[in-house]
């Protein structure tokens, strides 16, 4: 997908996510960067990768998880009983993902694909369709999850438009650990139905990432018990759950346009920070920041990171090591 030449910075600031004090704020980036397909592990670049060629020398079930919250407990679940390989490259921009003939081929030969639901997945469906394959099945992690719709206050800065509204409502699901719990038990019913045969291995699996799963809950509950009604000031809507969760507000500054920077925007985005009183800067990790370091020095904030596990590690334990450094940096950022 072309984009402006000024969108990378554009979207570094609408990336952003203000903590307050008393009230505190934050700015929250973007769902994800560039383009990808099918793969095994991440690729330094967009182009297609085809499964592992070991992926069916065993006759194991073939899986496919659309992006990396999905894939981490779907290889979680699946352990050595299934091959499990990630249709988005960790890092691509899921909203506004166009599929590709690789996608549809690649959809055309697994026999499970797993995705998040809730809307996330705009492109699956047409995809799934070319596919054509009719004895493949589609497990809905985010199954029999209520989803919220306009949980926060919205703050319109910019253009009207919003590029990659949810009419299905939020569905960033996963940042909440406890939502978390219950997309891995959807994804290991839905193996074990694919593949009864493992049914025992799926268990054994689950059980072990839900324990994990209920470890990291009671800590957020035990570190942010203190910091309750503290107000999130974000421009794109990504921990809504997350601050359910945990007795926190958040306030979404939305609508803030791709292609270029207004002054107005500039100075709706300054006015909503100081509404709100934020003390605090937080843009996507691994993003170049230094439009947001600038703009932290004039507003006399910190800048600091918060991770909403589009791009990252492969590894399933990557989901414990990233929510943990955004406790942390919660944590910190709330004192």
């Amino acid at each position: 997908m072309r984009r402006n030449p000024n969108h990378a910075l554009v979207k570094f600031l609408a990336a952003s996510l203000f903590v307050s004090g008393a009230v505190s704020g934050a700015f929250l980036s973007s769902c994800g960067q560039s383009p990808s397909s099918v793969q095994s592990t991440p690729a330094a670049n967009s182009s297609t990768v085809s499964p592992s060629p070991a992926a069916n020398t065993e006759n194991r079930l073939r899986v496919v998880a659309t992006f990396l919250p999905i894939y981490l407990f779907s290889k979680a679940v699946a352990g050595d009983a299934a091959q499990v390989d990630i249709l988005l490259k960790p890092g691509t921009e899921v909203h506004d993902y166009q599929s590709t003939p690789a996608d549809v081929k690649a959809l055309s030969e697994t026999d499970v694909v797993v995705k998040n639901g809730l809307g996330m997945e705009g492109f699956l469906d047409s995809t799934l369709q070319s596919a054509q394959s009719p004895k493949l099945k589609v497990i809905d992690a985010s199954k029999g999850i209520k989803p919220v719709g306009e949980l926060s206050q919205v703050v319109q800065t910019g253009k009207e438009e919003h590029s990659h509204n949810h009419a299905e409502g939020n569905p960033h699901v996963w940042l909440d650990p406890v939502l978390a719990k219950e997309q891995v038990e959807n994804i290991r019913d839905g193996l074990i139905a694919a593949d009864p045969d493992n049914k025992a291995k799926y268990e054994a699996n689950a059980a072990v990432y839900l324990q994990q799963l209920a470890e990291l809950n009671k800590e957020f509950e035990q570190r942010l018990g203190q910091f309750r009604d503290r107000t999130f000031i974000t421009f794109h809507d990504a921990f809504p759950y997350l601050a359910q969760r945990y007795n926190l507000k958040q306030v979404a500054v939305v609508e803030i346009p791709e292609d270029q920077l207004s002054p107005t925007d500039v100075k709706e985005t300054i006015d909503a920070v100081k509404q709100f009183q934020a003390k605090a800067l937080f843009s996507e990790s691994g993003v170049d920041n230094k439009l947001l370091d600038g703009l932290s020095k004039d507003l006399n904030v910190k800048l600091r990171s918060l991770d909403s596990l589009e791009a990252g590690e492969t590894d399933p334990k990557h989901y414990f090591t990233a929510m943990r450094a955004n406790l942390q940096t919660l944590e910190e950022a709330f004192k």
